[in-house]
C-alpha cells in the first residue's frame, strides 16, 4: 500500500497557469506539488518493473523486398530470404517465424538441411549461416565469413553433411555443415576449364551432383562454360563451351540429360553421350520473323525439369518473353508435353521452386505445385490440374495491396464482434481457388491459454478499410469496406475533379472505433470524415452530407495598406451551423475572382442518390471542409466519437468543430482561439507580415510520388519535407534568398516563418490564427499521390541549434498540419533514402518547449479530443459531460456540455456547449488524456449498447437507446467527489485532480527527444502510461504517481513510417509497420514474454525420412556406384588437409558447437524432445537386448562345452592328458 498525499486546493483562486506551476525537472519520479492537503487519496499501485520486459512476438505480411526461397519437401515448410537480413519461416497457419540477421546484409541463398530441422543462408556480405529450426525462435549456430572471395552459389546434396560453395573468381569450396568449416578440397577454376582457354569462365553460377553419380558434380559458370567434375579422379569428365551465358541447369531424374536456361530465352537440351553440341534447342517464346530472323527475347532466369510417371514432364521457366510486346507483365511459363501455359504474374518474379513428392534426385519427380515468389506476393500454382489454379494463400500477404496510411489495434474486444465480422466478410470472398490443401503444411500449432480477442485496423491510400483477426498472435483478414463508395467518382474534364483524377483522394488518415457500440469513423486525406453504424441487414440509404467551413477568412490577413504594428488577423467569431447542402457561408471580400479561386466547396462530391448498401459498416454521414478563398482545406489532426452523447467532434490546424450526427447538425465551429475566451493564458503579440517571401501553401497536402520508391528516386513527404526545415532561421532565410522570383499574393507575404527584412528589427510573435495561406495557383491540384505511411522512409535532421522550426515540423508530419512550406519551383534540396542518412538523420526535435517558443508559431492546432463525464469548471459539484481538447501549445481546455437525456428531446433539443472552460498547460503539444477514479481504476467513456438500425420493428417493443455510463462518482467511497485527469503531451505527462484542477503529479518523460505515441493501457489487472519516444525508446509510467517502470532503446533508428503506425493496447501489447509491407508486434508484458513460448508454433517436428525407391539389381549393377561414394573420405582432413585460415573466418553461433542437440523450449518442445529420447531409448534397450540374447546363447554353449569336457577329463588321471 502506498500512499499519496496530495492537494485539494480550492480556496484559492489563482489561475490556471499559475495551478499548474512549473515542474521540476528530470525528476526519476512523479513530483508532487507542495500545497496543503486537506484530504487523502489512498491508491495501490501492484505494478512494478518486474511485470514488464520488451520484446518482439511475430510479424505478419508479405516479406518486404524478398531476394531468396527455399523448401523442405519432408517438412514441408518454407523460408524467404530478403534484401534487409531477414527471413521468414512459414509453415502451417500459426506456424510463422522472423529471424534477422544482425548484419543487415541481404539473403543471396537459401538451403534447408531436408528434414534435419536446420537451414543454411548465404549474404551478401559472404557469409554463410547455419539456423537451427528445432527451437521455436531460431537461433545461428555457425557463420563462416569468406575474406577473399564472394559467394555466388550454394548447393547442399540431400542426406549430405558437405556444401558446397561457388565463388565470383569460378572456385568450388567445400564447407562441412557439422562444424562449419572449410575442407581443403578445392576445385580451382583454372583446373576445371581447359588450359588453352584464354578467358576466365566467369562466377559460378550452378552447381549440382549427378542423379546417376553423387561423385560427379556439374559446374556451371556465367560466360557458357558447364564442367562434370569427377571429385574422386579431381578431374574433368567433359566440358561444354556454350555462346550464350547461362543462368540456371536442371537434372532429368536418370542423370543421362540436363537443361539449361541462356540469357538469350533460349532453352538447351543436353545429352551426357554426346556433349559436343545441345541435343535441342528450344526458343519458347520466339516466334520466327518474316525476314526468317526469331524474335528477341529476354532472358530465362531459370527452369526447372521434372519428371512423371504418368505424363510428359513439365519445363517450367520464368522470363523468356519477346521484346517486342512492350508492357507484357512478368510470366511463368508450364511447358508440359506440347502444351505451353503461360501463367501472367503481378509483379516481377523474383524466384520460383516446383514442389515434388520425394527428396531424392535420382527418382520420378512427381511434381504436384510450383510456389512463385514475386517482388510483392506469393502464389502457389496447383499443378495437378489442368488449368492450373493458385491456392488460397492462409497468410495476410495482402496487407499491402494498397498501401498502409493509418493503424489501429484493439485487444480485449468483445468476443461477439470477431465471428459477426467473420461471417459478414466471408459473404464476398474470391473464389476459383484450388480445392487441394495449403501444401506448405509444416510445422505445430495449438491455440495457447493466454488468448483474448483481438482485432487490428488498417487503413490504405485507396479509401480501404480492413478488420484483421490478431488473436493468438494470428493474422487473418475479417472485413474490408471501401470509404471511396460514399463519393462520385472523380471523371476527367470535369473541373475540380480533373485535379484530382489518378490521385489518391480518398487516402485514410485516420480511424476511431468503439467496438461496444460498434460505431466506426473514418478521416480521409481530403479533409473528410465518414460516419458508419455496423448493420446486419442491407438497406437503401441516402447518405447525408455537412460541410464545414474551418479555416480563417481572407478578411482575417492584414492587407498590404495597413500599418506594421496592426493585428496580423482580426479574431473571427465562432461560425454559424452549415447543415447539409446549404452554403449560406459568411462569404469573404473577394472570395471569387475572375481567375476561379474556389470558396465555399468541398474536395470531393458525395453522392447524392439512394444507394443501396450491404450488410456490414454503413455510411450514416459524412462531414467535409470546404475551400476557403482558393485556399484547400487543412488536414484533420484529431478526432473522437462518443456514441452515448451522440456527438463526433474533430480539430485541425484553425480550430474545432463539434457534430450532432444523430440531429445531422454542427453544433460549434470556431478557431482555436475563440475557445479560451477570457482565460487565454498567453500574452500573444501582433506582427505584420512581411513581402517578398514565397508561397506556403504549395505543398499543402503533398503525398509521396508512389507507393513502392526506389532507393535512388528522390521522394517526398506528404506534408513538406522536413529536412528543410532547420532550428537556424538565419539559414532559412538564406534559403529564400537564392530564390530566382519570389511570390506574392495580394502584394504581401505569405511566409508565416518570414522575418524583418532588416536586421536590427526584433522578430514578433504571432497570433494563433496568423496569415492565411497563398492562393494555389490554377490547375495544381490540392492533393498529390496519397501519404503512405509504409514508404515514409525519410529521416529527420538532428537539430544542433536551440530552436523551435523542427519540433513544430514534426507534428506536421504527425499530424498533417501544414504551417511551413517551400514553394516547389524554389526548393533545392533533393531528398533519397540511404543507410547513411538513416543512421546520420534521426527524430529530433529543438530542446525549447512549446510554450517558450510561444512567439514562434503561426497556427495553434487541436491535437486531441476527449469526450468523458468530467468537472468542466472549478465549482462543479457533478460531473457532466464534458469534452477535453488537447492543442500543439501545450493548452488543454475543458469545455462542458449540456446534452438532453430524453430520447425524444435529445432528438429535437440542441446541444449547448460552454467553452469558458478550464484551462490547464503542459509542455508541449499534448498527445492523450484518459481518467482515473480516486482508486486508481480507469474510468471508460460512456458508450450507447449496439442495437441494429435496420432490424425488422418489434411492435410490441419500443426501440430505445440503451446507454452505459462510467461516472466518476461511482466508486468515491473513500475518497469523496472528484477524479484523477492523466494528460500527456510530447514532454511531459502530469496527473490532475478534478474538479479542483491541482497538479498532484508530474513527470519530464524526455528533455532531448519527444514523444511521439502515448496510451494509458491496462496490463496484469492494473493501469500505466506506455509512451514512444522519437529516439526509439519505449517507456512506462505508473499510475497515478508516474514512477518510471521501463525504458527500452528499442528502435534507434525510427523514421515517420514507425510514427505513424505506431500503436499501443491492453494487455502489454503493441504494434507498427516495420516495412512497407510488414506489421511487427511487440509486448512489453513480462507476463506475456514468460508464455511466448507457448504461444509460438513449432518449426521442426521429428518425421522420419522416406526410403528410397528400390533402384533393381540392373540399375544398380549399370548404374554406377552411386551409393558407395564416401564424401568424408576426399573431403575430410585426413584426405585433403586444411583450407587456408585467411581464406574463411569461422565464427561461433549463439547456440554454440552442441546448439542443434539443444532442445526447443516450450510444451511441445518438451514433448517432442521426450518422444524423441523415447524412441532412441527404446532403440538402444532393442539393441540391449539382442546383445543380452547373443550373450545369454554364448554362455549356454559356454556352458554346455564345459560340462561336456568336465565330464570327458573326470575319470582320466594325470598322466593321461
Amino acid at each position: 500500500m502506498k500512499k499519496f498525499r496530495k492537494v485539494l486546493d480550492g480556496l484559492t483562486t489563482s489561475s490556471p497557469g499559475a495551478t499548474v506551476g512549473s515542474p521540476s525537472c528530470g525528476s526519476a519520479a512523479g513530483t508532487p506539488t507542495a500545497a496543503p492537503t486537506p484530504k487523502e487519496i489512498d491508491v495501490q499501485e501492484t505494478l512494478v518493473s518486474e511485470n514488464f520486459q520488451l520484446c518482439k512476438t511475430v510479424r505478419h505480411g508479405f516479406p518486404y523486398q524478398p531476394t531468396a526461397l527455399a523448401f523442405d519437401p519432408v517438412q514441408k515448410i518454407l523460408a524467404i530470404g530478403s534484401r534487409s537480413g531477414g527471413v521468414r519461416i512459414l509453415g502451417r497457419p500459426g506456424v510463422d517465424c522472423y529471424c534477422q540477421h544482425e548484419s543487415g546484409a541481404a539473403v543471396l541463398q537459401l538451403q534447408f538441411l531436408i528434414n534435419e530441422g536446420a537451414l543454411v543462408s548465404a549474404c551478401a556480405d559472404d557469409t554463410l549461416h547455419l539456423w537451427n529450426l528445432r527451437q521455436r525462435r531460431p537461433a545461428i549456430l555457425h557463420s563462416l565469413k569468406f575474406n577473399r572471395e564472394r559467394i555466388t552459389f550454394c548447393h547442399l546434396p540431400f542426406q549430405s553433411k558437405w556444401l558446397y560453395v561457388g565463388t565470383e573468381r569460378g572456385n568450388t569450396h567445400i564447407v562441412n555443415i557439422e562444424s562449419f568449416v572449410l575442407s581443403g578440397y578445392v576445385i580451382m577454376w583454372n583446373k576445371a576449364i581447359e588450359l588453352s582457354t584464354k578467358t576466365h569462365p566467369g562466377p559460378v553460377v550452378h552447381l549440382s551432383d549427378s542423379p546417376k553419380d553423387e561423385g560427379k558434380l556439374l559446374i556451371g559458370f556465367e560466360s557458357g562454360t558447364i564442367v562434370q567434375w569427377d571429385l574422386r579422379g579431381k578431374k574433368a569428365d567433359f566440358r561444354i563451351y556454350y555462346d550464350e551465358a547461362i543462368h540456371s541447369v536442371s537434372w532429368h531424374h536418370e542423370g543421362k540429360q540436363f537443361m539449361c536456361s541462356h540469357s538469350d530465352g533460349s532453352l538447351t537440351l543436353w545429352n551426357l553421350r554426346n556433349t559436343t553440341k545441345p541435343f535441342q534447342v528450344t526458343f519458347p517464346h520466339g516466334k520466327i520473323q518474316k525476314d526468317a530472323r526469331k524474335e528477341s527475347c529476354k532472358p530465362i532466369l531459370k527452369v526447372e525439369y521434372k519428371t512423371c510417371r504418368n505424363s510428359e514432364p513439365f519445363v517450367i521457366f520464368s522470363g523468356g518473353l519477346s521484346y517486342d510486346k512492350a508492357g507484357r507483365r512478368p510470366a511463368l511459363t508450364i511447358m508440359h508435353g506440347k502444351a505451353i501455359t503461360v501463367l501472367e504474374m503481378d509483379y516481377p518474379i523474383v524466384e520460383f521452386m516446383v514442389l515434388c513428392e520425394t527428396p531424392y534426385n535420382n527418382e520420378v519427380q512427381e511434381p504436384y505445385a510450383v510456389v512463385v515468389l514475386l517482388d510483392k506476393d506469393l502464389i502457389v500454382v496447383d499443378l495437378t490440374q489442368s488449368n492450373y489454379p493458385v491456392f488460397e494463400n492462409p497468410y495476410p500477404m495482402d496487407i499491402h495491396e494498397s498501401p498502409v496510411t493509418c493503424t489501429a489495434y484493439f485487444a480485449d474486444c468483445p468476443p461477439d464482434i470477431i465471428p459477426i465480422l467473420y461471417s459478414i466478410g466471408a459473404k464476398h470472398k474470391k473464389t476459383g481457388y484450388s480445392q487441394k490443401e495449403w501444401p506448405i503444411s509444416g510445422g505445430t500449432w495449438t491455440l495457447g491459454s493466454h488468448t483474448y480477442p483481438e482485432i487490428i485496423i488498417t487503413g490504405h491510400a485507396d479509401g480501404s478499410i480492413k478488420f484483421w483477426d490478431a488473436s493468438a498472435i494470428t493474422l487473418q483478414m475479417l472485413y474490408k469496406m471501401k470509404t471511396s463508395k460514399v463519393f462520385e467518382k472523380p471523371k476527367p474534364g470535369e473541373g475540380r475533379a480533373a485535379e484530382l483524377v489518378e490521385e489518391d483522394p480518398f487516402a485514410i488518415q485516420m480511424v476511431s472505433w468503439c467496438p461496444q457500440s460498434r460505431m466506426f469513423c473514418v478521416v480521409g486525406i481530403s479533409a473528410h470524415i465518414i460516419l458508419y453504424r455496423f448493420s446486419k441487414y442491407d438497406a437503401n440509404t441516402q447518405i447525408v452530407s455537412l460541410e464545414v467551413r474551418l479555416q480563417c477568412d481572407s478578411d482575417d490577413v492584414i492587407s498590404p495598406s495597413e500599418n506594421e504594428n496592426n493585428p496580423s488577423f482580426s479574431e473571427p467569431g465562432s461560425h454559424s451551423p452549415q447543415p447539409h447542402h446549404q452554403h449560406q457561408h459568411p462569404a469573404s471580400p473577394g472570395s471569387r475572382t475572375p481567375e476561379g479561386i474556389k470558396d465555399s466547396i468541398p474536395c470531393l462530391k458525395v453522392k447524392d442518390r439512394a444507394v443501396r448498401v450491404p450488410p456490414g459498416y454503413q455510411s450514416e454521414l459524412v462531414i467535409q471542409l470546404l475551400w476557403v478563398d482558393g485556399e484547400p482545406p487543412q488536414q484533420i489532426t484529431s478526432l473522437d466519437i462518443n456514441s452515448a452523447y451522440g456527438l463526433l467532434a474533430f480539430g485541425n490546424c484553425y480550430g474545432l468543430a463539434v457534430v450532432d450526427y444523430l440531429q445531422k447538425t454542427v453544433i460549434l465551429c470556431m478557431s482555436t482561439l475563440d475557445l479560451y475566451g477570457s482565460t487565454d493564458p498567453y500574452q500573444r503579440l501582433t506582427r505584420s507580415p512581411r513581402r517578398n517571401r514565397q508561397s506556403t501553401s504549395e505543398f499543402c497536402m503533398r503525398g509521396l510520388s508512389n507507393f513502392y520508391s526506389d532507393s535512388k528516386k528522390r521522394i517526398r513527404t506528404s506534408y513538406q519535407s522536413l529536412t528543410e526545415l532547420t532550428d537556424n532561421q538565419q539559414s532559412i532565410d538564406m534559403e529564400r534568398n537564392k530564390s530566382p522570383t519570389s511570390d506574392h499574393v495580394n502584394g504581401h507575404c505569405t511566409s508565416p516563418t518570414s522575418q524583418p527584412c532588416s536586421a536590427g528589427k526584433p522578430r514578433i510573435p504571432m497570433g494563433p490564427e496568423g496569415p492565411r495561406l497563398t492562393r494555389r495557383g490554377p490547375g495544381r491540384p490540392p492533393f498529390r499521390k496519397a501519404q503512405s505511411a509504409a514508404c515514409m522512409e525519410i529521416s529527420l535532421p538532428v537539430s544542433h541549434t536551440e530552436g523551435h522550426a523542427s519540433r513544430r515540423a514534426m507534428l506536421q508530419q504527425l499530424h498533417g498540419v501544414t504551417m511551413y512550406s517551400h514553394d516547389e519551383h524554389h526548393s533545392t534540396t533533393s531528398y533519397c533514402w540511404s543507410d547513411r542518412e538513416s543512421r546520420e538523420n534521426s527524430f529530433t526535435r529543438s530542446r525549447s518547449s512549446s510554450v517558450s517558443s510561444i512567439d514562434r508559431d503561426t497556427k495553434e492546432a487541436v491535437t486531441t479530443l476527449q469526450f468523458g463525464e468530467s468537472y468542466g469548471r472549478k465549482n462543479d459539484v457533478l460531473p457532466t459531460p464534458c469534452l477535453w481538447v488537447g492543442t500543439s501549445l501545450g493548452v488543454v481546455l475543458l469545455i462542458p456540455m449540456s446534452i438532453p437525456t430524453d430520447q425524444e428531446e435529445r432528438m429535437e433539443e440542441p446541444v449547448t456547449m460552454g467553452v469558458s472552460g478550464a484551462v490547464l498547460m503542459l509542455k508541449g503539444s499534448v498527445l492523450r488524456f484518459s481518467f482515473l477514479d480516486c482508486m486508481g481504476a480507469l474510468i471508460q467513456p460512456p458508450y450507447e449498447v449496439w442495437r441494429d438500425h435496420n432490424a425488422p420493428e418489434d411492435p410490441d417493443r419500443l426501440r430505445r437507446r440503451k446507454l452505459v455510463h462510467f461516472s466518476p462518482s461511482s466508486s468515491q467511497d473513500a475518497c469523496g467527489d472528484g477524479h484523477l485527469a492523466v494528460v500527456c503531451s510530447e514532454r511531459q505527462a502530469k496527473v490532475f485532480l478534478m474538479p479542483s484542477q491541482s497538479c498532484l503529479f508530474v513527470h519530464n518523460i524526455t528533455e532531448s527527444s519527444f514523444v511521439l505515441r502515448a496510451d494509458v493501457v491496462s496490463v496484469c489487472n492494473s493501469v500505466c502510461l506506455a509512451c514512444f519516444c522519437a529516439n526509439g525508446h519505449v517507456m512506462t509510467l505508473s499510475l497515478p504517481s508516474l514512477r518510471p517502470l521501463m525504458d527500452v532503446n528499442y528502435l534507434p533508428l525510427t523514421d515517420m513510417r514507425i510514427a505513424r503506425t505506431f500503436y499501443f493496447t491492453n494487455g502489454g501489447q503493441a504494434l507498427y509497420l516495420s516495412s512497407p509491407t510488414e506489421v511487427q508486434r511487440i509486448t512489453y508484458s513480462q507476463e506475456m514474454c514468460d508464455n511466448l513460448q507457448e504461444m509460438l508454433g513449432e518449426l521442426f517436428t521429428p518425421i522420419e525420412t522416406p526410403e528410397a525407391q528400390n533402384r533393381g539389381f540392373l540399375k544398380g549393377f549399370f548404374g554406377g556406384n552411386a551409393h558407395t561414394f564416401d564424401r568424408e573420405e576426399l573431403f575430410g582432413e585426413a584426405a585433403a588437409g586444411k583450407a587456408s585460415r585467411s581464406l574463411a573466418q569461422h565464427i561461433p553461433g549463439q547456440g554454440g558447437v552442441e546448439g542443434m542437440k539443444v532442445a526447443a523450449s516450450g510444451v511441445v518442445g518438451e514433448l517432442a524432445r521426450a518422444r524423441i529420447a523415447l524412441d532412441e531409448r527404446g532403440q538402444r534397450l532393442g539393441e540391449l537386448e539382442e546383445r543380452t540374447a547373443l550373450m545369454m546363447t554364448s554362455a549356454e554353449a559356454f556352458s554346455k562345452h564345459a560340462h561336456e569336457l568336465m565330464l570327458k577329463c573326470k575319470d582320466k588321471k594325470w598322466y593321461q592328458f
